[in-house]
């Protein structure tokens, strides 16, 4: 049984490069699995795709494709472009940063979305978050009856360029479970698993339970549109994009 990995992520969201051993390559599905015990790869979850990368080692060079997480053990999956790896070896490992900062910037715009439906006061109750670029949204228990979804929109797009032009940044803490349970209080859904330390992330007085990688700053997102609002079964689902500028 090979030991947990550490997940370096978790505090330094922003670290691109870093170095680790290998505890572990096995085959899986016919793909080739490295285990390590410490990594800057996010792997999928919490409404975030994977990274992908690059580890490299003195007699070999591995391609992540996949990254996931199981029983507490990131499972690196991918290819030997050649060479290979040997248990205990030392390896350096680079994450892909457009494909990471793309993710950071959906995932980052969608609490601040959040923030922004929390800033307008609407009765919503937040839920469940899907930050791909396939579409990204962000769901909530409440009604839109009587509502003026075109206001709203309108509304939701400019309090979001508003946090954005203020550039405010991003802290992360490591609450206490009583800690962990107020902030749960505004966002009951974004239960963090059992298996990872407890973790939130802040911009200014704003918190939600995440483990998932963001911007350094709110100006890093650059712009955010709100495509639709719409009812989605018993939930009031918000659709927006990440752009450049604002309208494009």
């Amino acid at each position: 049984m090979i030991d947990k990995t550490k997940l370096l992520y978790l505090e330094d969201f922003l670290a691109l490069t870093a170095r680790a051993q290998v505890m572990e390559v096995a085959e899986e599905n016919g793909k080739t699995v490295v285990a390590l015990d410490a990594t800057i790869f996010y792997p999928q979850g919490g409404g975030q795709p994977h990274d992908t990368g690059v580890m490299e080692g003195d007699a070999g060079k591995f391609i992540v494709e996949d990254t996931r997480f199981s029983d507490g053990i990131v499972k690196h999956i991918g290819h030997f472009e050649n060479g290979g790896f040997a248990a205990g070896e030392s390896v350096k490992l680079s994450v892909d940063a457009e494909r990471r900062a793309l993710h950071s910037r959906l995932h980052s715009a969608g609490h601040i979305v959040d923030m922004a439906v929390a800033g307008l006061g609407l009765p919503w109750t937040p839920g469940k978050g899907f930050h791909f670029p396939q579409g990204p949204y962000v769901e909530y228990a409440g009604s839109l009856e009587g509502l003026d979804k075109e206001k709203i929109k309108a509304d939701l797009e400019a309090l979001c360029a508003k946090f954005i032009s203020e550039d405010i940044g991003t802290k992360i803490v490591f609450p206490t479970p009583d800690e962990m349970h107020q902030i749960m209080a505004r966002n009951p859904a974004a239960m963090i698993p059992g298996d990872k330390p407890g973790r939130a992330v802040m911009f200014n007085e704003f918190a939600v339970p995440c483990g998932g990688t963001h911007v350094k700053n709110l100006a890093q997102i650059k712009a955010i549109t709100i495509r639709k609002i719409k009812t989605e079964g018993a939930n009031i689902r918000i659709g927006y994009d990440v752009v450049d500028k604002h309208g494009e």
